[in-house]
């Protein structure tokens, strides 16, 4: 799968982000609708762990702090692309929101999360950046097959 995030492109991956070196967020492209489906692990600024999404289905949510939102392609002359978003609802930031672009393609348009390390991490349309340690802007790199590495 090839993979936009903020202004940077990542060819030949394999749908995982890791960050800090744990595998956080996976993304998959399910051919058979084009449905995107995320699974991630979600930490509060202390690095504790408050929430895990396994292939768009809550395993945990604690105290419901998150929602999930997801559509697949519409089968109409004028379809839609598929789309998710991950919404905080305790302070209101899109907590990640992502779309299908293209067969085998898909963008992480923006985000706001923490790692498990307790540091944010940020997406923009144009960079992504864990603060106070890598800012990338514009960068295109090749996966080789395997995630992205970040951090």
């Amino acid at each position: 799968m090839d993979l936009t995030i903020g202004s940077n492109s990542f060819r030949n991956t394999n749908g995982v982000l890791a960050i800090h070196g744990k595998e956080q967020i996976v993304l998959e492209i399910v051919s058979e609708n084009d449905q995107l489906m995320l699974t991630m692990d979600l930490y509060n600024a202390s690095g504790r762990q408050v929430a895990h999404l396994r292939r768009n289905e809550w395993k945990f949510n604690m105290d419901d702090r998150f929602a999930f939102s997801a559509t697949a392609s519409s089968p109409s002359l004028y379809g839609s692309t598929p789309w998710l978003k991950l919404d905080d609802k305790e302070t209101g930031d899109t907590v990640l929101e992502a779309s299908v672009t293209d067969r085998d393609k898909a963008q992480i348009l923006q985000g706001k999360l923490y790692t498990h390390k307790g540091q944010l991490f940020e997406i923009t349309s144009h960079l992504c950046r864990i603060a106070g340690v890598v800012t990338m802007f514009g960068d295109t790199r090749d996966a080789r097959g395997g995630a992205i590495v970040i951090g």
